[in-house]
């Protein structure tokens, strides 16, 4: 285990509105500002999301390359482009941020229940990301939902569509798949390849905090934001993505983990020089 502990923001997502937090970043230049301090309150990457004028999610490579650039006028923070995108799109559409050659991606590993809602990932699909992520140079984070998307990973590693390092991404608490529970994170972790990296975190205010303590017990990273939860505690919402950072942060500097900064991320996960 490395004492430096990477922090994850997803500042935006795909499904959070302003309706319920007016704080969420949605135009490419409220991004930009939401990653610069998010970056400045001690988050290394920054899981990114992008939305149209109306604020609706968009996998357009326009808009994505727009909150790229300002993003990088701001500050060096590692960007992940997403591939998830949202329910309804076509693999195709999910995959064309990926074009823009980001340093890291997300790659879904498995299909998935979304509350009332799905996302398709079978295995030619998850080939398919991985071969391209692969022939650019992009380092993907192997999100799991479920136990099954742990063992489905392993096939992309087999079939060598995935080089090491590898970085899991746990997503746990999203309705209708595994649930966030302490021992349901350690038996994930378990079924990790040797010497993987991993970042987990639950969806929702409680379980997004409890799996800060848990993750940096089991060695793994954080992630927190908007995309997971909006609350800063119970009926109380968070004034900013980087007000969530501040508290991971602090909570990780008090378990005695430094914290990544965005060169230490470059170098454990192994990432394309720009």
């Amino acid at each position: 285990m490395s004492d430096k502990i990477i922090i994850t923001c997803a500042i935006t997502g795909a499904e959070t509105t302003k309706a319920a937090n007016p704080a969420l970043p949605v135009t490419p230049e409220e991004i930009a500002q939401g990653a610069f301090e998010a970056y400045e309150a001690g988050a290394s990457v920054l899981h990114l999301h992008v939305r149209k004028d109306d604020g609706t999610p968009t996998q357009d490579v326009e808009v994505f390359r727009k909150a790229i650039n300002l993003v990088r006028s701001k500050c060096d923070i590692v960007i992940e482009t997403t591939t998830g995108g949202a329910a309804w799109m076509t693999p195709e559409e999910r995959l064309q941020p990926v074009t823009l050659n980001p340093e890291m991606a997300s790659l879904d590993c498995g299909t998935v229940n979304f509350g009332d809602e799905y996302i398709v990932n079978t295995l030619p699909i998850m080939r398919q990301f991985a071969k391209e992520m692969k022939e650019r140079n992009v380092r993907p984070t192997l999100e799991c939902f479920d136990l099954g998307h742990v063992y489905a990973s392993h096939i992309l590693i087999k079939e060598n569509l995935i080089e090491a390092p590898f970085h899991y991404g746990l997503v746990l608490n999203v309705p209708g798949a595994a649930k966030y529970d302490v021992d349901v994170l350690e038996f994930f972790v378990r079924k990790l390849p040797a010497g993987a990296h991993f970042t987990a975190f639950g969806i929702g205010g409680k379980a997004n905090v409890d799996s800060i303590y848990a993750t940096i017990a089991l060695g793994g990273n954080i992630r927190v934001g908007f995309e997971d939860n909006i609350y800063y505690g119970k009926g109380r919402l968070a004034k900013s993505n980087a007000e969530l950072v501040e508290r991971a942060a602090r909570i990780a500097k008090d378990c005695g983990r430094e914290l990544a900064k965005p060169e230490d991320v470059r170098q454990m996960l192994k990432l394309r020089k720009n």
